[in-house]
């Protein structure tokens, strides 16, 4: 008869198995948005901490590009302690990440020459103790490399996110592949809200949560990250004849007063 497995060696086992299943992360924290119709499709209410993340523009024009990075800053201005951004191409507008929340004085930009060198500093970084988030700008993230990024963020506990940009279309249909990422969101730009002033509204996006590991699918129409990287309901506009409505009628009144 054999002997029995050791208890040890079975539990090593067991935990290993949980890293590769990506179940380790269940004993880190999360990063709610704090808007309940988002939290409450995601696994234990937020954005889950030490796991990677997957980010794109809901069309392959400049303004979708920018939206998804607004967005991915948004996340990034939430957490504690440096982020890190690494880049290939030399686009990035400070002030505009300023305004989602995300300040100069947290981030530390890495210029990388290729897809392969923005990998390998991507995975470093997330091993790194000491960063509250990495954002990476890719094209193309297999299965492997994306498995390689997973565990690292497990390791330290840092938010990765992989904002994937193409220079060219026909490299758009990598993102439908399959990846060890936790969740997969797709941000469009929508029109603003009209003002009863003339000016320009707070942007408007709509997120499509195109993938969530043990959670939900969804679409959310929302006001675009604040000054704290806050997402907000979207508030219907009034039309302007409605608008008007109120102070027309108590005009109304004086005049049959008088």
């Amino acid at each position: 008869m054999p002997a029995p497995e050791p208890r040890p060696a079975l539990e090593a086992l067991r935990a290993q198995v949980s890293r590769l299943e990506g179940q380790g992360r269940r004993r880190r924290g999360v990063l709610p948005f704090g808007m309940p119709e988002i939290d409450g499709r995601l696994p234990d209410g937020g954005l889950a901490l030490g796991a990677l993340h997957e980010v794109a523009g809901g069309g392959h024009d400049a303004l979708n590009a920018a939206a998804s990075g607004l967005f991915s800053a948004g996340i990034a201005a939430r957490t504690r302690g440096k982020v890190l951004w690494i880049a290939t191409r030399q686009d990035l507008y400070a002030p505009a990440l300023q305004q989602v929340g995300l300040s100069a004085r947290r981030t530390i930009y890495v210029a990388a020459s290729s897809d392969v060198d923005v990998l390998a500093c991507f995975e470093e970084a997330l091993r790194h103790q000491g960063l509250g988030a990495v954002v990476a700008e890719v094209a193309r993230l297999s299965m492997t490399a994306s498995r390689r990024l997973q565990l690292a963020a497990e390791t330290s506990g840092a938010l990765g996110i992989a904002i994937r940009r193409w220079r060219r279309q026909t490299d758009a249909a990598d993102f439908g592949q399959p990846t060890a990422s936790v969740t997969r969101w797709r941000v469009s730009v929508l029109p603003s809200v009209p003002l009863p002033v003339p000016g320009v509204g707070r942007s408007r996006w709509l997120l499509e949560l195109i993938r969530a590991r043990a959670g939900e699918c969804a679409d959310f129409e929302v006001e675009a990250c604040d000054a704290k990287g806050r997402l907000a309901p979207c508030r219907l506009a009034l039309p302007a004849a409605l608008a008007d409505r109120p102070d027309q009628e108590a005009a109304g009144d004086r005049r049959a007063r008088a």
